[in-house]
C-alpha cells in the first residue's frame, strides 16, 4: 500500500474531454515525492523548448504531497506547475488554502491537464466522477463572484480554484485563486494565463476519503509534542500576518522603495503596516487547512475614497510592491488594490513591479497621458495605481503593454526603459532586497522560476533561523560573502522538499526542523529515509528543474540581477552602502552544486542524482 498518497493522478484532456486515471508508482513517489517535485518529472517528460506556454500542448499540473491531508501542521497546500508564459521557462506556484486538501480527499494526488477546450468549461471532481461543465455563464466574472454560483451548481462544501478576467485575457502574470474572498493565490509565473488559454475557468472538488498513514499514533504523538513550539514561535505571524514584517524590513533596508531607488521610508512603512491594519481595518483571520497560525487577514472598508473592500487583506509582498515600490502610503488604497488583483486574478508582486516601472517611465517622458488614457502616473498616486490595475486586468490602453510584464514592456517602449525594468529571467522580483542580504543575490539569480525569495528562503537564516543538522547553529552575517553560495544551494534543496511534501515555510522558520520533516515523512509513508537521503532528494528535484531550464536555453548569462541591484547603493537605511558581489558568490555556488562554468549540471552530478535517463 502506498501510504501518504491516494495513488491516483488524473490526466485530463480538455480538447477531447477525456479523463485517464493513472496509478502513481511507488518509485516515483519516493524519488520525486509530490508537489513541485513530481510536477517537475511530469513537465520534463511532456513539454520542452518548443512548447508554446499558451498553446494546447502545454501541460498544467496541480499536485499535492504526502503531507497533504494528514496531521502535519500547515500542510494544506498544493503546487501548480507548467511552462511559464511570462518567462518561457520553468514555472511553479505554491498555494495554501483548502483546495489541495479537498483534492486529496477526493482520492486524487494530482491533476495533469492538457489540450484546450473550444468553449469555457469548469471541472467538477468528486470521489467517483469528473464532469466537464459549461462555464460560459461565469466567463468574465471575477474570482469572488463565481464561488456561490459554482457551489450552487455542485456542492455547498466544494473547494474551488479559479481564474478571473486577467487569466481569461492572458495577462502574462495572471494567478490562479482559491477560497473566494479569502484570496489564496498561486500567484507567480503566469499560471493563470495558461489556465485561461485552455478555456478552463475553475476546478471544483469535494471528497470524503482520508489519507492512509503507516504509523498514525506515532505521528499524532510526535506532532502533539511539537505543536506548542510552533504556536509560540509564530505568535507575531498570527497577530499581524506577513504584513507585520513591513516596519522591520524597512529598518533592515530590505523593503523596496520607489522602484528600488531609495533606501528608507520610515513613516510610509508605519502607515501601511500590519500593525496599522490590526488597529483599523482588520476583522478576522483566515486559516489554511491543518494550520493553527492563521496568518491570512480578513479586512473590511466601507465608503472609502476608493470603494468598499470585503475580503482578504494585503500580505507583506502586496503592501511592499503596491505600496512602497510605488510610494503609496494609504492603507485603504493598497487594500483596494489587493482586492482588485484578487478579483481579476493577478499576481500582486508582478503587478506592483510593472506599475512602478510605468511610473518611472512616465517620470522620464517615455510614457505620457496619451498612452495611459489620461492617467497621470505620478509617484504616490493611489488612484493611478488602481486605474492601472483595471487597465492591466482588462488589457486596455497602457494595460495592453504592462500585461506582458516588465521585460516585454520595456522592449516595446524602448529608449532607456530597460533600465527601469527590474526582473530576473523575466520575473519581477519580490519585496526583499539582495542589497540587504547577500544570499538573496545568489538565490534570485539561480532560482528556477526567476527572481524568487521562496525557492531558497535564505534571508531568515541571515536574521535568526538556524539549521543544526547542517551545523548552521547561528545566523549568518547578512553582508558576508564567503559561504553564501553553499548556504543558498543547501536551502534550495530543503525548500524543494518543502514544496514537494507540501508544508508551509512559515512552519520551517517557526521551528520545524529537518529531523521533524524526515520523521513525519517516515511515519506517514513507512519509509526509512535519513536526513542525508532527504537532502539528496531535494538536490535531485532542484537539479531536475534546472535541467528543464537548460533545455530551454538558460545558462550562466541568465543567472544575474538587474544592474540597479548590483550597482546602485540604497544610500540610506539599514543597507545603505552594500552591493552584493554576485560573481564571486555565483562561482562558489556552481562549484558546490557540481555544475560546469556555464551553469549546467555535470554528467557526474546527474549520475549521482539518478537523473541521467530522466
Amino acid at each position: 500500500m502506498l501510504y501518504g498518497y491516494q495513488g491516483k493522478i488524473l490526466w485530463i484532456d480538455l480538447s477531447e474531454k477525456t479523463v485517464n486515471k493513472v496509478d502513481l508508482s511507488a518509485d516515483d513517489a519516493y524519488k520525486y515525492i509530490g508537489g513541485s517535485g513530481l510536477g517537475a518529472k511530469i513537465l520534463f517528460s511532456t513539454t520542452g523548448a518548443e512548447t508554446d506556454p499558451l498553446g494546447p500542448e502545454n501541460t498544467l499540473i496541480f499536485m499535492t504531497g504526502p503531507f497533504t491531508g494528514t496531521r502535519v501542521p500547515t500542510a494544506g497546500r498544493h503546487a501548480v506547475v507548467t511552462k511559464s508564459p511570462l518567462t518561457g521557462i520553468w514555472a511553479e506556484s505554491d498555494i495554501g488554502g483548502t483546495w489541495g486538501t479537498a483534492l486529496k480527499k477526493a482520492g486524487i494526488d494530482g491533476l495533469v491537464i492538457v489540450g484546450a477546450s473550444n468553449n469555457p468549461v469548469y471541472l467538477w471532481i468528486t470521489d467517483s466522477t469528473v464532469e466537464f461543465r459549461n462555464a460560459e455563464h461565469i466567463w468574465g466574472k471575477d474570482t469572488y463572484e463565481i464561488e456561490d454560483i459554482i457551489r450552487s451548481e455542485t456542492n455547498h462544501k466544494a473547494a474551488i480554484t479559479s481564474i478571473g478576467p486577467a487569466g481569461e485575457n492572458l495577462v502574462k502574470f495572471a494567478s490562479i485563486m482559491s477560497d473566494g474572498k479569502d484570496g489564496r493565490a498561486a500567484g507567480r509565473s503566469g499560471v493563470g494565463a495558461v489556465m485561461g488559454a485552455k478555456k478552463l475557468k475553475a476546478i471544483a472538488v469535494c471528497g470524503s476519503q482520508n489519507t492512509s498513514v503507516a504509523r498514525p499514533e506515532e505521528l499524532k504523538k510526535s506532532i502533539t509534542k511539537f505543536l506548542p513550539t510552533l504556536v509560540a514561535n509564530t505568535k507575531t505571524r498570527k497577530e499581524f500576518g506577513t504584513s507585520g514584517a513591513l516596519i522591520s524590513s524597512e529598518k533592515l533596508g530590505d523593503l523596496p522603495i520607489k522602484n528600488w531607488r531609495e533606501g528608507s521610508w520610515v513613516e510610509g512603512s508605519e502607515r501601511i503596516s500590519g500593525q496599522r491594519m490590526a488597529e483599523t481595518i482588520l476583522t478576522g483571520r483566515f486559516y489554511c487547512s491543518s494550520c493553527m497560525i492563521g496568518c491570512g487577514r480578513k479586512v473590511e472598508i466601507k465608503n472609502s475614497a476608493y470603494g468598499n473592500v470585503d475580503g482578504a487583506g494585503p500580505e507583506y509582498e502586496t503592501l511592499a510592491l503596491l505600496g512602497a515600490l510605488c510610494l503609496v502610503d494609504d492603507l485603504e488604497a493598497v487594500a483596494m488594490a489587493n482586492e482588485l488583483c484578487n478579483r481579476y486574478g493577478m499576481d500582486t508582486i508582478s503587478t506592483g513591479g510593472v506599475i512602478a516601472f510605468a511610473m518611472e517611465c512616465f517620470e522620464h517622458g517615455l510614457i505620457t497621458e496619451e498612452d495611459t488614457g489620461g492617467v497621470s502616473l505620478q509617484w504616490g498616486d493611489a488612484g493611478a495605481v488602481i486605474d492601472m490595475i483595471h487597465q492591466i486586468g482588462q488589457r486596455k490602453k497602457l494595460g495592453k503593454i504592462l500585461a506582458e510584464g516588465v521585460k516585454r514592456a520595456a522592449a516595446q517602449i524602448g529608449g532607456v526603459a530597460e533600465e527601469f525594468a527590474l526582473h530576473v529571467k523575466g520575473l519581477e522580483p519580490p519585496a526583499h532586497d539582495p542589497r540587504a542580504f547577500n544570499s538573496l543575490a545568489v538565490a534570485y539569480a539561480t532560482s528556477n522560476r526567476g527572481a524568487c525569495h521562496l525557492q531558497g528562503f535564505t534571508h531568515p537564516y541571515e536574521i535568526a533561523a538556524t539549521i543544526p543538522e547542517l551545523n548552521y547553529c547561528k545566523p549568518f552575517d547578512r553582508f558576508a560573502v564567503r559561504g553564501k553560495g553553499e548556504l543558498t544551494a543547501n536551502l534550495q534543496n530543503i525548500m524543494s522538499m518543502c514544496d514537494s511534501l507540501k508544508i508551509c515555510k512559515f512552519a520551517v522558520v517557526g521551528g520545524v526542523t529537518l529531523t521533524h520533516m524526515v520523521e513525519w515523512l517516515n511515519l506517514i509513508t513507512g519509509w526509512e529515509m535519513t536526513v542525508a537521503d532527504f537532502l539528496l532528494t531535494g538536490e535531485r528535484l532542484f537539479n531536475l528543474k534546472r535541467l528543464y531550464n537548460v533545455r530551454c536555453g538558460i545558462t550562466r548569462k541568465d543567472d544575474t540581477l538587474p544592474p540597479r541591484l548590483l550597482s546602485l547603493k540604497r544610500g540610506s537605511g539599514g543597507a545603505a552602502d552594500n552591493l552584493p558581489p554576485l560573481g564571486e558568490m555565483l562561482s562558489e555556488y556552481y562549484l558546490y552544486r557540481g555544475w560546469d562554468e556555464l551553469g549546467r549540471p555535470t554528467q557526474s552530478k546527474l549520475e549521482e542524482l539518478d537523473l541521467v535517463n530522466i
